[in-house]
């Protein structure tokens, strides 16, 4: 299909000016209309242009720190920044300006490049939905999704304020869960540093003195010796082989096969599994409500929360009950036969479809779940950290009984 470079006026009065593609001039000037944009001038683009849609200075520097990892979005920036424009739009502010304005709020450097793209693109007769769909890793399919019905529906404002919720929701709930792991993981951290000083500096100290001695050792102070030579010695090899190991596992678990057993593992470990089963279906409830409640289609919204879901069992039964609804099936029908969804989930959801009100069950199911992961994290978090201080406490004692027991034999053979 031909592409045009065009220019224009919208209502407003504006001069807008972007490339679209179009059987013709005629049908182009068809389609500007039907945006508020009148065509002045239109003609085929160049190739260059065409590629990208003619990416600006400022959008190629987005794409530069963008592949380089520079300068990342939290979920928490884009909230604000949704929530922000939700309030601009509210206000009765026209697109643009409210675009105006929010790059002036925001704070965060790369969304700032990023929200003047966009403004640019918008400016120049793109939906705002397609806009932002040309910056993938901030603005999800959910997102993008979501504005796109807010856009076709006239409540572009309501749909920005259920985005912002959204966000945050799931933001504050990431961060609860980071934050009550934090104090084990620093535990294990100091245990694994602690542990690794004792094997490499203290005990082949100790170790002199025991061959000094010439005397038979017990088999856990051999044991320790062993470790401890074989750290010091092979230090390096250690190091090495940790990443490479570590490295090789994330390859594997990369593939088909790796993902599938990886997923499976994570759903039957004992107590992790239930916890991940519950963060997995507190996501798939909240996401689709929310793109519901928005008015994104239901095939639609199944196809996204199919890729929100990353655990490979759960997002194959999501992917059938999507095909199921195709063939005018029920979405809690696929869920109950899969038995990978508590009943309360499926039921809720046939609830809910028959009485009309199955966003409204689905944000039930998102809460009951949410604060079903908080408890449980809690819980293993109150459970984790005796049973870490133990286990540090089990591995020093059995260092220091290892030192202690060549020593104490030593004395039983002096003469007094």
């Amino acid at each position: 299909m031909p592409v045009f470079e065009y220019t224009g006026l919208t209502e407003a009065g504006k001069n807008v000016r972007g490339i679209r593609d179009a059987e013709s001039s005629k049908v182009l000037r068809q389609t500007l209309r039907k945006d508020g944009v009148y065509l002045t001038e239109a003609r085929p683009a160049e190739a260059g242009a065409v590629q990208g849609e003619q990416k600006t200075g400022l959008a190629r520097e987005v794409d530069v720190a963008a592949a380089l990892g520079f300068g990342g979005v939290s979920s928490q920036d884009l909230a604000i920044a949704t929530r922000q424009l939700a309030t601009l739009i509210a206000a009765g502010i026209p697109l643009v300006e409210a675009l105006t304005a929010l790059v002036d709020q925001v704070e965060q450097p790369r969304l700032k490049k990023i929200m003047g793209v966009v403004k640019q693109k918008v400016n120049e007769g793109a939906s705002l939905a397609d806009a932002l769909k040309e910056h993938p890793k901030v603005f999800t399919d959910l997102y993008v999704n979501m504005i796109r019905a807010g856009e076709s529906s006239g409540a572009l404002d309501v749909v920005l304020v259920r985005l912002a919720d959204f966000t945050e929701a799931q933001a504050q709930l990431r961060n609860k869960i980071i934050g009550a792991m934090l104090y084990p993981a620093i535990m294990v951290v100091v245990g694994i540093v602690i542990v690794g000083i004792l094997f490499v500096v203290v005990i082949p100290k100790v170790t002199k003195i025991f061959e000094d001695m010439n005397v038979t050792l017990p088999w856990t102070t051999r044991i320790l010796i062993a470790l401890s030579t074989f750290a010091r010695d092979y230090w390096y090899a250690i190091l090495i082989a940790i990443p490479a190991l570590i490295w090789g596992v994330r390859r594997w678990v990369r593939t088909s096969r790796g993902r599938a057993w990886w997923d499976r593992a994570q759903l039957k470990a004992p107590v992790f599994g239930e916890l991940v089963r519950m963060l997995a279906i507190s996501r798939f409830a909240k996401t689709l409500a929310t793109l519901l409640a928005s008015g994104v289609p239901i095939i639609t919204a199944m196809d996204i929360v199919k890729n929100i879901v990353t655990n490979t069992l759960l997002s194959d039964v999501i992917d059938r009950a999507r095909d199921a609804i195709r063939e005018g099936e029920s979405i809690a029908a696929p869920l109950k036969r899969s038995g990978q969804f508590p009943p309360l989930v499926y039921h809720m959801i046939a609830i809910g479809e028959k009485s009309g009100q199955l966003e409204e069950m689905l944000q039930n199911v998102a809460k009951s779940y949410e604060s079903q992961v908080e408890m449980r994290v809690s819980a293993l978090t109150s459970l984790l950290e005796p049973v870490m201080i133990v286990a540090m406490g089990g591995g020093v004692a059995f260092i220091v009984f290892s030192i202690l027991m060549p020593i104490m034999q030593l004395n039983t053979f002096v003469p007094k």
